[in-house]
């Protein structure tokens, strides 16, 4: 809480008090600016961070820049009682109907979705399967370093799945 004491300073005390009420989870308080540096240098020193909407959002752009960029990053934002899943990144105006769309992100935030259900199998084998499509490399997308269009995308990963 060095720049914005009062909303950062809230978040703080409210994660603190939730860090007491589950002492065999390690908890450490960082600053944003240094957490997004050592993400870049190392970021397998992460498991799980916890963080306010404006610092999640910009956190969370970089991390998917560190796998590929936004068109493969998932998104779940899981409370007590509902989860929402979905891609992290937005509608993307600017290849609208040119079909050249990147579905990864949408179709491992499924996997995400069956995960959460208990249906870890379906979730494993959309992750393999997406996997599969990435390593081969003759159907990425634009965006992926690819010629392919969505259509071709897809092709090839129902065919692995």
């Amino acid at each position: 809480a060095n720049i914005l004491k009062l909303s950062d300073g809230l978040f703080l005390e409210v994660a603190r008090e939730v860090a007491r009420q589950y002492p065999d989870i390690e908890y450490q308080e960082a600053i944003v600016d240094a957490t997004a540096m050592k993400l870049v240098m190392d970021p397998s020193q992460f498991d799980v961070l916890v963080m306010e909407n404006l610092f999640g959002d910009i956190i969370s752009d970089l991390t998917s820049g560190l796998i590929g960029g936004l068109g493969v990053a998932p998104s779940a934002n899981i409370g007590d009682n509902y989860a929402i899943f979905e891609a992290v990144h937005g509608s993307a105006p600017d290849i609208a109907g040119k079909g050249i769309a990147n579905p990864t992100a949408l179709v491992l935030s499924g996997a995400l979705m069956l995960q959460q259900l208990g249906n870890n199998q379906a979730a494993d084998r959309i992750r393999n399967a997406v996997n599969t499509v990435i390593a081969e490399g003759k159907a990425l997308t634009p965006d992926l370093g690819g010629k392919a269009n969505t259509r071709k995308y897809v092709d090839a990963l129902i065919k692995a799945l």
